[in-house]
């Protein structure tokens, strides 16, 4: 029962962090410091990717019609801007996906600590409040004027997301807006890019695993799923909403100060 409450607690931290700016792989190494999962590493550290697989699932939900380009209820039109979506986001996840596959055992042996996530808030918090105060008119504010060069560009932003710490929203959002979207189409670019890209990470986990897990780590790992996806529609939401109104230095404020207290607890704890 323990186990299955401990669970419930890293979905919330996941379908509020995979979302927000602030990197979900950073805070389920923190808190899993804490409440670490009485289970093989073998099990926790695919319980810690194959958990997103509940908020890419909140992405299809929320999005449905927008990314179904066999929906009837759209044109003709509407399902090839639908198609070239697609393909965009594809070509985006690219460089990532090519990154992640041949060094995904390196970087976790290298990076996957609470010291690397601490450094990676604080700098990425610092560049997030540089960047929107620097920050200029946008020209990209909507799909059709992403074009297959800038969704490559946006995607190589998303390979530093491969170091803990550093935020797979985070990365790609900044990134977009850098090349010159607006914070709304760089949001959810940034949501569509994370289906397929958290969707192989998740499968690349599981066949590593070999699925081989008893059937309470099954239930362990379908709770926390289920949990990160009930929360991650309502972090979307909120997200969407905030960014209508405010821009992101809030959140680099928070990184830092989380980064600074990560750092404080791990030299002097």
């Amino acid at each position: 029962m323990i186990e299955i409450l401990k669970a419930i607690l890293l979905g919330i931290v996941q379908g509020i962090t995979e979302w927000l700016p602030i990197s979900s792989t950073g805070h389920m190494i923190l808190v899993d410091e804490f409440i670490s999962l009485n289970f093989s590493d073998v099990f926790v550290n695919t319980f810690l990717v194959v958990i997103q697989f509940g908020s890419i699932l909140a992405v299809v939900t929320l999005y449905f019609n927008k990314l179904n380009p066999f929906s009837t209820k759209k044109t003709l039109t509407q399902k090839k801007d639908t198609i070239s979506l697609w393909i965009k986001v594809i070509i985006a996840i690219i460089p990532s996906g090519i990154v992640g596959v041949l060094f995904e055992d390196k970087i976790d042996e290298l990076f996957f600590n609470p010291i690397t996530v601490a450094i990676a808030l604080i700098i990425y918090g610092v560049i997030m409040i540089f960047i929107e105060g620097g920050r200029k008119s946008s020209k990209v504010k909507d799909f059709k004027s992403i074009t297959y060069q800038l969704a490559f560009a946006i995607g190589i932003f998303q390979c530093l997301a491969l170091i803990p710490g550093t935020s797979r929203s985070g990365s790609t959002i900044i990134g977009a807006i850098l090349l010159g979207t607006s914070r709304y189409i760089a949001t959810e670019f940034s949501f569509f890019m994370a289906v397929p890209t958290m969707l192989g990470a998740s499968a690349l986990k599981l066949l590593k695993a070999g699925f081989n897990f008893s059937s309470f780590e099954w239930l362990v790992l379908g709770v926390g799923s289920l949990i990160a996806y009930i929360v991650s529609i309502f972090a979307i939401k909120f997200l969407l909403d905030y960014i209508r109104k405010n821009d992101f230095k809030s959140f680099g404020y928070y990184r830092i100060v989380l980064g600074i207290l990560v750092l404080g607890y791990f030299y002097f704890v």
